[in-house]
């Protein structure tokens, strides 16, 4: 904080026009004209906070007992420092150091309205007491809110059971989540396959970049470009009305929603600075989805209506917990929000989007195990809905309850597999939001044609795109670890088909049967270097190439093919249009996006 005192003989002013798009709303009793007055230009700053605000009543009056004014007058001014707060940050903070000034100064309090242009005219003093600077920086150290939170275990019964309590006999994976979330203990951890898993497919971290932010070669592009278009048809796949859109990934702190909505994350978010205003970087798609939003005319007939984003996302994540396709600062949120009428449709729809949740991971063989934070007043107003949800899960589920009106959500669900390691990791989440509508300005028409903020439901049903491709690769970390040949689904696989000639002389013949298949939209290459047929095979074994194609003699001359299927190690000869539809059966509902390499392999750099 920055001010400037300026002992005046008289000071007046006059508002002139607004100078910030939604300034501070004049009250047309402010005393504008003062005599023996001790004006404080005052400016807020990025770092300011309470503390600032108690510093600098003490330093006023310490000079109010000095010069003894007859009146005082807070007065904004935004130019004694580059490091402005955000508007709505610096209407807080000079709104309670009038009203601390008010308590406790035995003189009048004035304050001049933010965020308009003035005009003033001053006379001062002169005396050594009547012009002086302070800069009051916020204390070093400041206490953060504890949140207190109730954890119990919720079965499908609808009894809550205190943790220490519960029998977690037929519960392993429910009862490693409870230690590492309500006792926090440490987890054994070990080799995480999935890192290799990662590094093999082209997942790697940037060196030339801020720590936790990846690079995608071109087997990762694959991977990301599929599960990113399929995360819009899971979406469309609910039966609601979905629209799809685009965005910025950088908003201004000076907007007030933008801005309340920061604050809910804290440290854990991306700031930048330009031409000294700060942005931040958006932690998902809410800021520009909302941002849409509050301009569309929505009526109670379109509702509920979805909006979706692949965002690119940013968090701030402490260093030591950052993990190859898991935990990033940088990542792709396939971000779904739900608009509502209510938080009883809101809660109507949440149970469609938590069958589609359990659907997509039981797709993988994987089965999830939930943790509700809920708010006090949700448990108490609803508990028989949140037991309804919980007689969908795969058994009883981790609550935390939280005092309520901390958060925009009043129920926010996490839903955890238990990896190769044996540690929770989040993957999919639902979230019903009562908060945002309302911040945002999100309306639509009602049957008697009011106004109504809608309920919002977030959702990111398949998880990140990073992340439930971790959790497809740590799907065959756990097949490695029962002695089974690792896999991914073909649908995923960067190369789906690999042909392999078993000499120079059959590359014809290999080609003719690399054009049928690519013909379908498969993803499908041709080895054509001049390396030992038994190099080529374990170098595609090594890929995970789902289906490795080799022709030599007697396929050309029976105009077949001998196919080795990663999935089931089985080998069989058949024609390559049986082939072509075996794989057009397996990746059926699923989207197939062109290759991001050369066809042959002998075009290709080692990467």
């Amino acid at each position: 904080m920055r001010i400037l005192s300026i002992h005046a003989k008289s000071f007046s002013y006059d508002v002139v026009k607004p100078a910030i798009e939604e300034p501070e709303e004049l009250k047309g009793e402010e005393k504008k004209n003062f005599e023996n007055v001790l004006v404080l230009f005052v400016t807020i700053e990025s770092q300011d906070n309470e503390s600032t605000v108690i510093q600098a009543l003490s330093e006023i009056e310490n000079l109010v007992l000095q010069i003894k004014p007859s009146e005082l007058l807070i007065y904004p001014y935004a130019h004694l420092s580059s490091d402005l707060a955000p508007p709505s940050k610096a209407i807080e903070l000079l709104n309670r150091l009038y009203e601390e000034a008010s308590k406790k100064l035995n003189i009048p309090v004035y304050k001049a309205p933010f965020g308009w242009y003035k005009s003033f005219k001053l006379e001062c003093y002169g005396h050594p007491l009547s012009e002086l600077s302070r800069t009051i920086k916020p204390a070093a150290t400041t206490q953060k809110r504890s949140i207190e939170k109730k954890f119990y275990i919720l079965t499908p019964s609808g009894e809550l059971v205190n943790p220490s309590d519960f029998d977690y006999s037929n519960y392993p994976e429910l009862k490693i989540l409870v230690e590492k979330e309500v006792y926090g203990k440490e987890l054994e951890g070990g080799e995480n396959r999935v890192n290799e898993y990662c590094r093999k497919f082209g997942f790697e971290w940037e060196p030339m970049s801020d720590h936790g932010h990846m690079r995608y070669e071109p087997p990762a592009v694959v991977m990301m470009d599929a599960v990113s278009r399929y995360s819009w048809q899971v979406a469309r796949s609910l039966g609601i009305p979905v629209f799809r859109v685009m965005g910025t990934n950088m908003f201004s702190l000076k907007a007030k929603p933008v801005y309340e909505h920061a604050l809910l994350f804290g440290d854990r978010l991306y700031e930048v600075e330009v031409d000294e205003e700060k942005y931040v970087l958006r932690y998902a798609a809410c800021h520009q989805q909302f941002a849409m939003l509050k301009d569309w005319i929505i009526s109670y007939k379109e509702l509920p209506l979805g909006v979706f984003e692949v965002a690119d996302s940013y968090r701030l994540e402490q260093r030591g917990e950052l993990n190859l396709c898991f935990r990033m600062r940088k990542f792709y949120m396939p971000d779904l929000h739900i608009l509502t009428r209510d938080l009883e449709e809101a809660i109507e729809v949440a149970m469609k989007v938590q069958a589609k949740i359990h659907e997509e991971a039981a797709k993988l063989g994987r089965k999830y195990v939930a943790l509700y934070n809920v708010t006090e007043d949700f448990l108490e107003n609803y508990r028989d809905k949140l037991v309804e949800f919980v007689k969908r899960e795969n058994g009883p589920v981790l609550v935390a309850v939280l005092p309520s009106g901390i958060y925009y959500w009043v129920v926010n669900v996490e839903y955890h597999i238990i990896d190769n390691i044996n540690r929770p990791r989040e993957i999919a989440t639902w979230q019903i939001d009562i908060g945002n509508g309302k911040r945002f300005n999100i309306v639509y028409v009602d049957e008697k044609g009011e106004k109504k903020h809608v309920v919002i439901i977030h959702t990111a049903i398949i998880g990140s795109v990073e992340r439930y491709i971790y959790m497809v690769l740590d799907t065959a970390a756990w097949t490695e670890k029962e002695g089974k040949v690792p896999y991914i689904p073909t649908w995923l696989a960067p190369i789906q088909v690999r042909v392999i000639p078993v000499s120079k002389e059959f590359l014809e013949y290999a080609f003719k049967v690399y054009e049928e298949i690519a013909r379908n939209g498969i993803r499908v290459d041709i080895d054509d270097r001049d390396l030992s047929l038994g190099k080529k095979i374990r170098e595609a074994a090594m890929n995970w190439i789902p289906y490795i194609v080799v022709v030599g003699q007697r396929e050309v001359e029976t105009n077949t093919i001998n196919v080795k299927i990663r999935v089931n190690n089985e080998q069989r000869v058949m024609k390559t249009e049986e082939l072509v539809e075996l794989i057009k059966n397996e990746i059926k509902g699923y989207p197939q996006v062109e290759m991001t390499m050369p066809e042959r392999l002998s075009a290709r750099p080692v990467f």
